[in-house]
């Protein structure tokens, strides 16, 4: 039975710097895998590709072919691939892997309400016997903006409600984050952004802004509508960082039940190990995270704060 990752997300979310790392950290830990290529707009991808779609079409052939925009293009070239599915069919079969990273086109709209992606998938769990965990990548910035960060929030709801697979949400490059707050860091603690809970606290930051002001009664009707799903929470990742990226496949291979199989025992002993023995699971995560990823906006605010005690005690003591 064949298990696999069907990255998702919108540009610049960074799925083919994910894919290129897991594949380097798959590796690493002993786990043979085969990545495959469904962007068929991707030129500059560096992992080493099993399978890639612009060897079925091209996203600039069908462009002047049919005269197309990008967006409608890329739609067009999933069609095409899932018309002729045997082209992804035997090149699974080729690799003679049991572990794939799929590797999917940015437009968000194949994954939101096109039905191209939707039904490959469909066939790759049918035909195949796949088990499959949708990783569905955000780009952390979006938590510096209240509106943006409700927007991603709605995005990752529709996607789960239409890709109905295993889901973890992942706000991507969480180490660039403090670097890209410049010095005003976050509205809130990080697991605020995580664990999406009590969004009304939003709605003050969301009438602060005067292009989200007016809309103050959607606002309030979509923050509703998040919570009331109850569905939404993310992950945090730093591929670079290699204990992101182990925590973040556990929870993938979890999901997918590929760490209740027997191919877990057979492929990786090492990372079974250390997995059933807790290592990840030590001590609270979201503190963690805030702290590794945010540590200087922590020791920013710690330092003020002993800068007004020491400031407030001088002025006792000279009153004395």
């Amino acid at each position: 039975m064949p298990f696999g990752q069907l990255v998702i997300g919108p540009p610049g979310s960074g799925k083919s710097t994910y894919c290129h790392g897991a594949q380097q950290f798959l590796g690493a830990i002993g786990r043979s895998c085969a990545l495959v290529n469904l962007d068929p707009a991707n030129d500059g991808y560096n992992y080493d590709a099993a399978i890639d779609v612009r060897e079925l079409t091209r996203l600039q052939e069908v462009m002047e072919k049919h005269g197309l925009g990008p967006n409608g293009g890329i739609v067009h070239c999933l069609e095409l691939l899932d018309h002729n599915f045997d082209f992804l069919k035997s090149g699974i079969a080729d690799t003679g892997e049991e572990y794939f990273i799929f590797d999917c086109p940015g437009q968000v709209e194949l994954f939101t309400h096109h039905a191209s992606l939707r039904q490959i998938v469909g066939k790759l769990e049918k035909q195949l016997g796949f088990r499959l965990v949708v990783v569905h990548l955000v780009d952390a910035s979006n938590c510096l903006d209240p509106a943006q960060y409700v927007s991603a929030l709605m995005l990752s709801l529709r996607a789960m409600l239409q890709m109905d697979l295993p889901h973890i949400n992942v706000l991507s490059k969480i180490d660039l984050l403090a670097s890209l707050s410049s010095g005003k860091g976050l509205d809130f603690h990080l697991d605020f952004y995580t664990e999406v809970q009590e969004l009304d606290y939003l709605r003050p930051l969301l009438q602060r802004n005067r292009a989200t002001a007016k809309y103050q009664k959607l606002n309030e009707a979509i923050c509703d509508l998040i919570q009331d799903f109850s569905l939404v929470q993310f992950e945090t990742l730093a591929v670079q960082d290699k204990r992101s990226m182990a925590r973040l496949l556990q929870l993938i291979d979890k999901a997918g039940g590929y760490a209740f199989g027997s191919a877990e025992i057979s492929a990786d002993t090492v990372w079974a190990d250390a997995v059933r023995g807790g290592w990840l699971d030590r001590g609270n995560v979201a503190l963690d995270e805030h702290e590794r990823w945010l540590s200087g906006e922590v020791q920013v605010k710690e330092r003020d704060d002993h800068d007004d005690d020491h400031d407030h005690d001088q002025g006792q003591a000279q009153g004395q």
